[in-house]
């Protein structure tokens, strides 16, 4: 709703319903969670595209959630793939002691990139989906993927049966994953404590 495409989830109006995507709402949460693993954490880096206007709302929820947490933020900032390398070198400059990235098409094309980086700098990193976990990041914590596709499934078969979609109320996610990577973990000397272990809905070793 944030970002203007309908007037209210219970009521979208338009054109337009289906399931809402809560980057921002979540992206604080992931502070807190690395806050969890890493509990010294003071100062955090925000790898977003500032391209993307539906950033803007996760920058600012992330940015209430350090004050709330005592974290300072560092906002590296990429519009376009030449901008990593740049952005890269800041961070290792000003050594921030997490990485919190947040996802869109930019950031997610170049995935490889942004997790060899923050393994080569040791760096506790946090992500939206568990290919980033399987690819060596260090955790990510976001709605269900298959949970979303078989509620996607459902407003299909309602409008093939004559729903209009500005009837249809936006919906929510209900159901959260958390991913981490243990041998990521051990790569960058950092011991994730085995109750946090046993909430995550899967670890990789």
């Amino acid at each position: 709703m944030g970002t203007g495409l309908v007037r209210s989830l219970a009521h979208p109006g338009g054109n337009i319903t289906g399931l809402a995507v809560l980057n921002a709402e979540l992206s604080a949460k992931r502070l807190e969670v690395l806050k969890e693993v890493v509990p010294g954490l003071s100062r955090g880096a925000v790898l977003w595209n500032t391209a993307n206007p539906a950033n803007s709302l996760a920058w600012k929820e992330t940015e209430g959630a350090a004050r709330a947490l005592g974290v300072t933020l560092q906002s590296q900032e990429v519009r376009e793939p030449k901008d990593f390398e740049g952005a890269f070198a800041m961070m290792a400059q000003q050594r921030p002691d997490v990485l919190l990235v947040l996802q869109d098409a930019l950031t997610l094309q170049h995935r490889k990139q942004i997790i060899d980086f923050a393994l080569r700098e040791r760096l506790p990193s946090m992500f939206v989906g568990k290919e980033w976990v399987q690819e060596g990041g260090l955790m990510a914590y976001g709605d269900s993927l298959p949970d979303r596709y078989r509620r996607a499934a459902s407003f299909v078969d309602r409008i093939l049966h004559g729903a209009k979609p500005a009837d249809l109320p936006v919906e929510q996610p209900t159901k959260f994953e958390l991913f981490v990577n243990l041998k990521t973990a051990k790569a960058i000397g950092l011991t994730i404590p085995e109750t946090f272990l046993a909430r995550a809905d899967e670890v990789f070793e």
